[in-house]
């Protein structure tokens, strides 16, 4: 399996979807440039290396799964997935995932007969590049975490953070090449495989090989009262409950076909539970990124930047800078316009609200380095809407209706 994996890396498509991961963390890095004037933390190329080296780890964790099981390619009718999940993403761009697509073509199968798909095949798939996902979103889901100012559910501007990474994924897949016709290979257990083969013939007299195949995963989230590490590792517990529930109904559908509407149900509306229960018990609690009694709450701080120097840190309370209160974001941009070489910074650190005084220097034209929470003045905050084009063109349709 490992020498399989290892011959992607003379795969022309493995370093295109590297390349592709590239360019979403250059996308993120000129969003955090654009919208509060930050350089992006690390660089986009050590981004992309640390999202390509997690990306390996998750290949081989889904690649062992997958031989584990016996989820096999061959017969499956994968090959219908993207095409389905590109028409879905019209509608919705969070809609491009398996889940979904799987979901659609499994139910399509079972009411309709077409397409000729294995219905256990394609959902343990689904199952395990989500299991894969959520392992890699506990791993670096927080990282890279970018700033932002948004509207809540109730009309209010708070501070919060878009939890975004990509990662390339290797994949080493099973292909059934027939009868067995040789005594060389690796003899399985009894119980091997747990999922059935989508060809003709005892699953016990077929010979498989393994195929490496690549694939790109991606996580997005709000982090608005918990921390990004505190969020990501609520997010892949979610996501590791479902993608084991999931596989486990992908197991049983193969005996019980009851169970294969329930999978096929499961897939979306399940993946749906999951985004609506994290995103309610967000918004449930308290916001952690809103104005302080006194001085200026931090929402984050540029690494190597006088702020970061002085050991400021996302959460803690800005008080003074040389002397000059600041209660509001107004203020600070005054104090900060006439503060140049060593800057004594008093502020509070941390839930405990601990004080310390630091001096900084701070170079003449440089930022000092930190984005203020939102005091509710601000008129640029960032669209969440994920609606596709079609999504869109029904949004205006049902709105013209109603008026």
């Amino acid at each position: 399996m490992i020498a399989t994996l290892a011959t992607v890396f003379f795969d022309p498509l493995f370093w295109v979807v590297v390349l592709l991961v590239a360019l979403q963390y250059r996308r993120m890095a000129a969003v955090r440039r654009e919208f509060f004037g930050l350089p992006g933390a690390g660089g986009v190329w050590r981004d992309t290396l640390a999202a390509t080296g997690y990306g390996l780890l998750g290949g081989f964790l889904g690649s062992f799964l997958m031989v584990l099981i016996g989820l096999s390619l061959t017969g499956s009718g994968l090959i219908y997935l993207w095409p389905v999940a590109i028409l879905l993403m019209l509608i919705n761009a969070r809609f491009l995932c398996f889940a979904y697509a799987g979901g659609v073509l499994s139910l399509s199968n079972l009411l309709f007969g077409f397409p000729e798909v294995h219905i256990a095949q394609v959902l343990a798939l689904v199952a395990i590049l989500h299991l894969v996902e959520s392992a890699l979103i506990l791993a670096s889901g927080h990282l890279g975490a970018v700033p932002v100012y948004f509207k809540s559910p109730a009309g209010r501007v708070i501070g919060g953070f878009t939890l975004q990474r990509f990662w390339p994924i290797p994949i080493v897949a099973l292909a059934v090449v027939g009868p067995a016709a040789v005594q060389q290979g690796v003899a399985m257990p009894d119980w091997w495989p747990l999922l059935k083969p989508g060809v003709n013939g005892d699953a016990k007299d077929l010979v498989y090989t393994l195929i490496p195949v690549v694939a790109g995963l991606g996580y997005g989230d709000l982090a608005v009262s918990r921390s990004p590490g505190e969020k990501s590792r609520l997010s892949a517990l979610f996501l590791g409950a479902y993608s084991l529930c999931l596989l486990l109904l992908a197991v049983l559908s193969q005996y019980v076909r009851g169970l294969a509407f329930l999978a096929a149900l499961f897939s979306p509306l399940g993946h749906e539970m999951v985004i609506y229960t994290g995103k309610k018990m967000e918004f449930l609690r308290r916001p952690l990124f809103v104005p302080p009694p006194r001085g200026v709450g931090v929402l984050d701080v540029v690494p190597d930047s006088p702020a970061w120097r002085a050991g400021i840190r996302s959460g803690d309370v800005v008080l003074f800078l040389n002397q000059h209160q600041v209660n509001s974001r107004p203020e600070l941009e005054m104090v900060l316009a006439n503060v140049w070489g060593p800057v004594e910074v008093q502020f509070l650190r941390g839930p405990e609200q601990v004080f310390h005084r630091e001096v900084v220097f701070r170079a003449p034209g440089r930022p000092f380095g930190f984005v203020p929470v939102p005091d509710g003045s601000e008129e640029v905050v960032m669209d969440l809407s994920t609606a596709g084009p079609l999504g869109r063109w029904w949004q205006d349709f049902w709105r013209r209706i109603r008026r």
